[in-house]
């Protein structure tokens, strides 16, 4: 194979590789973009606030992370992590007595009479579901997140294997037309100086 058809065929290669690795990076963009907007725009829909600093609620070292986002809208991820771990957690572990969904509710079969027992698998119950929704709202923006990188990285790779394409084929206009792609270089003979 000649030098000139191998640059040729790499440099076209390495172009369209730039072309799918662009394409890849807009779609990673619009699927950042799109699950970011969507997790903002369902959780600001719900409308929930994290307590004041000062509140009684949320006194503890167990509430810290509650208490950095004081008196704000829920609306990230991250905030919907922390108020799902450090905050309905907590107060579902306070209501349970430290016992799961499961295990009350096992309880309460066990005694259908006990309204305060019904009463507080009930109260877990919600509160775990909304624990649940909460957490994956904060998985889809970490997604988003990872997304957003991956788009990044796929925009370099698009950028690095377009200049290589170019520089490759700059470099096939430079090679002999008639070089082969595996011929043997052969130095130049030098000449030696016996003294």
């Amino acid at each position: 194979m000649k030098r000139r058809t191998f640059d040729l065929l790499a440099s076209v290669a390495g172009l369209f590789l730039a072309a799918v690795l662009v394409m890849a990076g807009s779609l990673l963009y619009w699927a950042h973009d799109f699950v970011g907007d969507q997790v903002h725009s369902q959780l600001a829909a719900q409308q929930i606030y994290f307590p004041a600093k000062d509140s009684k609620g949320i006194i503890g070292a167990e509430y810290d992370p509650v208490r950095e986002y004081a008196g704000q809208q829920l609306t990230t991820g991250p905030q919907a992590k922390a108020y799902a771990d450090h905050y309905i957690a907590i107060h579902i572990q306070k209501i349970g007595d430290g016992k799961t969904y499961a295990q009350l509710s096992a309880q309460a079969q066990a005694n259908p009479t006990d309204a305060k027992l019904a009463a507080s698998v009930q109260s877990v119950f919600r509160g775990e579901t909304l624990r649940g929704l909460l957490l994956n709202a904060y998985a889809f923006d970490t997604m988003a997140m990872i997304a957003g990188i991956a788009a990044i990285a796929a925009y370099l790779a698009g950028a690095v294997m377009l200049l290589l394409g170019l520089l490759g084929l700059r470099h096939s206009r430079d090679v002999e037309a008639t070089e082969d792609l595996l011929a043997p270089h052969q130095r130049p003979k030098a000449d030696f100086v016996t003294a």
